[in-house]
Order: structure tokens, then sequence, then C-alpha cells
């Protein structure tokens, strides 16, 4: 997903750990997340995915079960992690989003340049790393060395960027699911692999693939049909209703300026049994009126105070 942040707030969060009050609990967390060693990933292959799994799904319309009930909060997913706290795309930014009551977070997947899906949203590592060039003409022992927490902040020295394998293995056996962004256009090949990564780790259920590309979107749901999906949008289509039934969607992704110019499409996209959510929101004010036009869900790099934030605006 494109970065929603003006410059100053993305310079502001460099800092966030030294205003916060959780300041040493965070190092603490770095310190541990950026000495743990990730697991290996299968060697890069591009044989097709295991046949699709059985999953169970209720009777009501395809995507249904994404859609709040009336009365529900709305779903919390993570962006990045907590990117306003700790480096995004890194396991311990995962682990704080997890403390401060994400179940769901949103990272990005891309492969290195020998086919290892990898967790990053730029095309290049310069911003996020101590390195330099495109993921793509990375390899995987290349990508592994880099260190993707100094920039953040020096007690986040040594974290890494994790392999899709370790961000599933990591989600799976501390808890919470995994909204998987395919970032950039990807071949078929590369996809099957994502959808290999995913079933390898039994994972196939606690994640939800988004992408702005509909190629991408295509091949997951040919490879792999027990996968939902989400299309990710800046502006709100001609006819979204036709075009989520098309693809298969479960969720409608748009950004929330888009989606306050043409509010009646979440009744129509909910009378079809598509989701609507939302990104990349950080303000009480635009939670207040996403919330209020009936969407499912907010993207936020402010996991811990929308969840407080949703969770007294049910209380009252």
């Amino acid at each position: 997903m494109k970065d929603a942040l003006p410059p100053v707030f993305r310079s502001l969060r460099r800092r966030t750990t030294g205003f916060t009050a959780g300041a040493v609990a965070v190092a603490t967390l770095a310190t541990v997340f950026v000495t743990a060693p990730s697991p290996p990933s299968p060697p890069s292959s591009t044989s097709e995915p295991s046949a699709p799994r059985p999953v169970e799904r209720d009777a009501k319309a395809p995507g249904s079960r994404w859609i709040r009930p009336a009365g529900a909060p709305m779903t919390v997913f993570a962006h990045r992690g907590t990117s306003s706290a700790a480096p995004e795309n890194t396991l311990v930014s995962d682990e704080v989003a997890r403390r401060g009551g994400a179940k769901w977070i949103e990272n990005d997947v891309q492969p290195s340049k020998d086919g290892v899906p990898y967790i990053l949203h730029d095309s290049t590592v310069d911003r996020t790393t101590d390195g330099t060039g495109p993921v793509r003409s990375l390899t995987s022992a290349q990508l592994d060395a880099l260190d993707a927490g100094s920039w953040f902040a020096p007690a986040y020295a040594g974290a890494r960027v994790p392999t899709l394998a370790a961000q599933l293995a990591d989600l799976r056996e501390r808890g919470g699911n995994l909204l998987l962004e395919i970032k950039g256009r990807h071949s078929r090949a590369e996809v099957a692999r994502i959808v290999r990564e995913v079933r390898d780790q039994d994972m196939a259920t606690r994640v939800f693939v988004q992408s702005f590309d509909v190629t991408a979107l295509r091949y997951v749901r040919e490879l792999a049909p027990e996968l939902p999906l989400g299309l990710l949008r800046d502006a709100v289509d001609a006819d979204p209703v036709a075009l989520s039934g098309e693809l298969g969607l479960a969720a409608y992704n748009v950004s929330h300026v888009a989606l306050a110019q043409r509010p009646e499409v979440v009744g129509a996209l909910h009378a079809a049994g598509v989701a609507v959510n939302v990104w990349t929101v950080d303000a009480p004010a635009h939670w207040k009126a996403m919330d209020d036009l009936g969407v499912d869900g907010i993207i936020t790099n402010r996991p811990a105070e929308l969840s407080g934030w949703t969770a007294g605006r049910s209380a009252d």
C-alpha cells in the first residue's frame, strides 16, 4: 500500500519510541527480535502449489463473513505492523502491534532475485535498510544481511528484513492474522511461490490477500481459491460491485479519501456480499467518519489507539 503519511509525520515516527511511556518495553522487544534467527526459507521453485485444501464457509453470500455485524467494532489492520512505533515490516513491529491489541497485521511481499518472498514495502531497500538497490536485484543472502532497524532508532539495530516464511511462522506461533499485499507485478510462478509459503505454514485460514494488481489477484484465485481476496484502489471504480463479482473479491479496499466522495458504494458492496476496508487512516475524526459510513475495517499506522477508540465507541 502507498505511504499516506506526510514527510513530517514520517520523521516524527522515528522518534516515537523516545516520547512514549513504553520505550523500555519496546526496546526489550527489539533486542528479542533482532537476535532471533529467521527460519530457513525453502529453495525457490516454479512448481505448482499443492491442491486447494477445503475451507469451511458459511452459507451467506461470498465475502459476507468479512462484513461486520451491526453494532460490532471495525476490524483494525496494523499497517506494516505498528509502523509509528517500530521499524515497518519487521517482526518487532508486528509484535508491538500484537501487544497493542491488533488481531491483523498488514504487510507487503515481493521476491528477491532468487525468488524468495520478502516482507518489504518499497521497490528498493534504500529507505528502510542500510543497503541500496532494487529488492528484485538482490539475492536472499544479500537481503538477509541488511540492517532494517537502525534507520528508525538505535534500539532496533540488527533487525532483519523477514522472509514471508519467517513472518508466517511468527504469526502462527505468537498469534495474529495477515493482510498480505502482493506488491507490484508478479508472474504466475511468483504468486505460486507465495501460495506455497502460506500453505506450508498452515496459514491459509489466517491470510487475506490484497493487491492493486488485478492480474496477481487472478493468479491467486486460480491457484488458491480458498484465500480471500481484496482489491486495493486509490479511486472508486465506475462499478465496484461488478468488478468485485468478476474478480471474486471478499473485500474492496479503497482509500478513505476516495470513499468519502462516493459513500453510497458501501451499501451497494455490502448488498453484494463484499466487505469495504479503507486505508490509511490515522486521525480520530476520520475514524469516526468511516465508522459512520459503515466500513468494515481500517488500515492504520496507529493500531493501539484505534483499537482503544473502537472499544470505547462500541461501549457508548
